[in-house]
């Protein structure tokens, strides 16, 4: 499990995530790196939750091969590199799931879950757009677009329940305690919508600045890291360092706050 949040402004979007790895016997590590710049020099990043790897490859490492390949540092797909002047998100999230679940997931025997947040700029565009990639057990449908170019605001996946509470204004289990007092499914589901609707908190606007959307990014993640901390019956899933990074249209991916295992300085070629 894990928390991830993007809040996407006029200015650009923030990707913000923990750093908690949990594997398959159950044991938690906490310097999983889950935000990825997909193509250095260019304004695209991608954030995961759900599985840390596939086979024997961590996605981290696999999102960094894919890097490669967009980079035009990988002679066998020399085809896949992208055009700073043409590509498109579209593209890049359709070469990204088959990559990852064509190439990787499918010759699996295991099921994988695991979902892919792709954020950034298509070129020559001057507003963000937000992509994900889903994969369920032996499934992985088409990317979808999950927030287009006018649209802004706060998107969380992972761990929900602590900002389920705090944005929408009801846990997870809502419709389930709903039914156990007494109300009809049906209608509880109507009436949990309503809720959401009459409950919602802003707490973004297209207009804020780019530091105050990193502000905000932080705090969201902070809080869900604290929340399941102190959570006294949920697995302690999600922990570790904030990792930020900020994609705007002229400074693109630049990170704002992340783990290091190496020397700042050290050169990072393809």
């Amino acid at each position: 499990m894990t928390i991830i949040v993007s809040v996407k402004i006029n200015d650009g979007i923030v990707m913000a995530a923990d750093s908690a790895g949990t594997m398959g016997s159950g044991q938690i590590y906490t310097h999983a790196n889950k935000i990825t710049n997909l193509c250095k020099g260019l304004p695209l990043g991608a954030m995961s939750t759900g599985a840390g790897g596939i086979g024997n490859e961590s996605v981290e490492t696999l999102l960094k091969d894919l890097r490669r390949r967009f980079a035009g540092c990988d002679p066998a797909y020399a085809d896949w590199r992208l055009d700073p002047a043409s590509y498109t998100l579209e593209q890049v999230v359709g070469r990204l799931r088959t990559f990852l679940f064509e190439e990787k997931a499918a010759p699996c025997l295991e099921p994988i879950n695991l979902q892919l947040r792709l954020c950034g700029y298509s070129a020559g565009r001057s507003l963000a757009e937000v992509w994900e990639v889903s994969m369920t057990g032996q499934d992985c449908p088409p990317p979808r677009q999950i927030m287009e170019e006018t649209a802004f605001g706060v998107m969380w996946d992972g761990q929900y329940e602590a900002l389920n509470r705090l944005i929408l204004g009801l846990g997870f289990d809502i419709g389930r305690a709903l039914v156990k007092h007494g109300l009809p499914a049906e209608q509880a589901g109507r009436l949990q919508e309503e809720l959401v609707g009459d409950l919602y908190a802003t707490l973004s606007v297209p207009a804020m600045p780019i530091q105050d959307a990193i502000d905000l990014a932080r705090f969201l993640v902070e809080t869900t890291i604290g929340f399941v901390r102190f959570a006294v019956f949920m697995p302690k899933s999600v922990g570790g360092a904030v990792e930020i990074a900020a994609i705007t249209k002229h400074e693109g991916f630049r990170w704002v706050q992340r783990k290091r295992f190496y020397p700042a300085g050290l050169r990072q070629d393809c």
